[in-house]
């Protein structure tokens, strides 16, 4: 199937969806948006990306821009200040190498490397300002881009995303531990830590600074609301293993769904992507339902008073913000370097991973 995508270039280009991947419900029912300043956004995040040595110079030149990155959040969070989404888009750049360090240290077997930056990882969240000069360009781009979103909103925010993300860190280290054991994780064990390595609750929390106001604790927790922003987040997930999947069982990955219901379901290869397919189709039919229902929610909280005004156009932001994941999520896997296995050299050995940095040859 063929759409219209933004892309990396100023003008849409025509991307070619696999047929098994293609889902025409995005295409037709959530038009993509794109945040007005996502042309200076890739052009700063590049230039983060160098500052704060994420990237070897010639990496960054080669594949920065091909990755797109800048292109998943512009297409996610379209209502948040410059400022905000610029905060975003570096640490979701971040995350990115920072997944990418995780994997290199399974490979090539570096245990202690991976504990001793685990350990700096949670001491930075909770004291940025401390680790801005860390000698590991991991923790200390991450202390950056930390210490600005916690800049946004009230200490109350900040301590939210410090216990969603040490929760998200502890996640990484068990998915280390069972992919250096050969672990494949019953289904509902990786469920449960997919919601984690994939921080789902970090990309929610992210939608109030975007809407420029935390939530209180009685409108994030309205299940209607919570469960639009869990169901925005596993189809975000779940369409993710439906398309790494080939890329994961090239790198003897254990930690896809697809894998799971192989191993211990026993479905075929074309089975579970089938069943994986149905849940994500599953994830927008019940999103559309649930979003109703939030907008409903957020008419209630609009009851004619200043803060009810506001609490209820924030939670239409937030709203629209999860309906935009939908299609930046989508388009963002067949536009993004990341995903193209076929063009690799080594299909289990990603060209844009720094191995030089991580000490090997």
């Amino acid at each position: 199937m063929h759409a219209l995508s933004h892309g990396t270039t100023s003008k849409p280009t025509t991307i070619a969806v696999p047929p098994a991947l293609s889902l025409p419900v995005i295409e037709a029912a959530f038009p993509r948006q794109l945040h007005p300043y996502w042309p200076k956004l890739q052009e700063e995040t590049r230039a983060w990306l160098l500052e704060k040595r994420l990237m070897p110079a010639g990496k960054v030149e080669e594949y920065a821009d091909g990755l797109c990155y800048t292109d998943l959040m512009a297409g996610y969070y379209t209502d948040a200040a410059d400022e905000v989404l610029q905060a975003i888009a570096d640490y979701s750049a971040w995350f990115f190498v920072w997944d990418d360090r995780h994997d290199r240290d399974i490979v090539h077997g570096r245990p202690d490397a991976w504990r001793r930056l685990k350990d700096h990882l949670h001491t930075a969240l909770d004291r940025p300002a401390d680790h801005l000069r860390h000698e590991d360009a991991l923790v200390s781009g991450f202390a950056d881009s930390v210490r600005r979103l916690y800049s946004f909103l009230p200490d109350t925010w900040n301590a939210r995303f410090a216990r969603h993300f040490h929760a998200v860190i502890e996640a990484y280290d068990r998915e280390f531990r069972n992919r250096t054991e050969g672990t494949v994780p019953t289904v509902e064990e990786y469920l449960e830590l997919r919601r984690l390595t994939f921080a789902h609750w970090i990309w929610t929390d992210l939608l109030e600074p975007s809407a420029g106001c935390e939530l209180p604790d009685a409108v994030r927790k309205d299940p209607s609301y919570r469960k639009a922003a869990l169901l925005s987040q596993e189809f975000a997930a779940w369409y993710n293993d439906l398309c790494s999947l080939p890329k994961e069982l090239a790198g003897n990955e254990v930690h896809n769904l697809g894998i799971s219901l192989i191993v211990h379901e026993g479905l075929s290869l074309e089975e579970a992507v089938a069943d994986v397919r149905c849940r994500v189709e599953k994830c927008v039919t019940e999103f559309l339902d649930a979003e109703q229902e939030v907008l409903r929610f957020a008419d209630g909280l609009d009851d004619g008073t200043v803060g009810g005004k506001e609490r209820g156009a924030a939670v239409r932001s937030c709203l629209g913000n999860m309906r935009n994941w939908f299609s930046s999520v989508y388009w963002f896997h067949h536009e993004s370097g990341r995903y193209m296995v076929d063009s690799w050299d080594d299909r289990s050995t990603p060209p844009y991973v720094n191995n030089e940095a991580a000490g090997e040859k």
